[in-house]
């Protein structure tokens, strides 16, 4: 069972674009520990220098439990994550291989939030050893503008048929906790 969403959940952002460097400071905000990866050092440094002017020193580095750590690999950012979150393009290739990779790495407990608004989350959860931590989270692209300015619009999580009640939970609550109205779309 994943632990409650608080001050000590680990977050894992992989892809440190502009959605990934937006996911970071909300969740760093709202109290978290984020881990931010990007393959790309020109990626990493870009984010390390937006983000840096958006949070207090403190929050850079993850002093004191809550901030935004960066790293370049995968293993780096799920190693202590309780939730991971893929920032990667909505395209099916893209999905596969990064849930393939975080399932490889990540600890037994961590759940994987995939943002996506076509693909199946019962087909991308299949290609893991762990289908009963998927959950896919409906965010349109239109959206962005609206989690940088802090709108608070309704996020619609999407279940596959082996997601558990626990992922489902940690994945809303994370949502909550950054400000956002979650909605479960029952699995098929």
């Amino acid at each position: 069972m994943p632990p409650p969403p608080d001050s000590h959940t680990t977050v894992a952002i992989i892809g440190a674009g502009v959605l990934g460097r937006r996911l970071a400071v909300r969740a760093a905000g709202a109290g978290f520990r984020v881990v931010l990866e990007d393959v790309l050092p020109g990626n990493l440094r870009h984010a390390r220098e937006s983000i840096g002017e958006q949070l207090s020193p403190d929050a850079l580095g993850g002093a004191g439990g809550a901030g935004v750590v960066f790293v370049s690999t995968i293993e780096d950012a799920v190693r202590e994550a309780d939730l991971a979150i893929d920032c990667v393009p909505d395209e099916l290739e893209s999905k596969l291989e990064i849930l393939w990779l975080l399932d490889r790495m990540a600890p037994p407990r961590t759940v994987f939030a995939t943002p996506t608004t076509a693909l199946s989350i019962a087909d991308l959860a299949a290609c893991t050893n762990r289908p009963e931590k998927c959950v896919a989270v409906a965010v349109e692209p239109s959206a962005l503008a609206d989690l940088a300015a802090g709108a608070n619009f309704p996020i619609q999580l999407r279940a596959g048929p082996a997601t558990s009640p626990d992922s489902l939970a940690l994945v809303s609550n994370f949502w909550r906790r950054l400000g956002f109205q979650p909605k479960v779309e029952p699995a098929p």
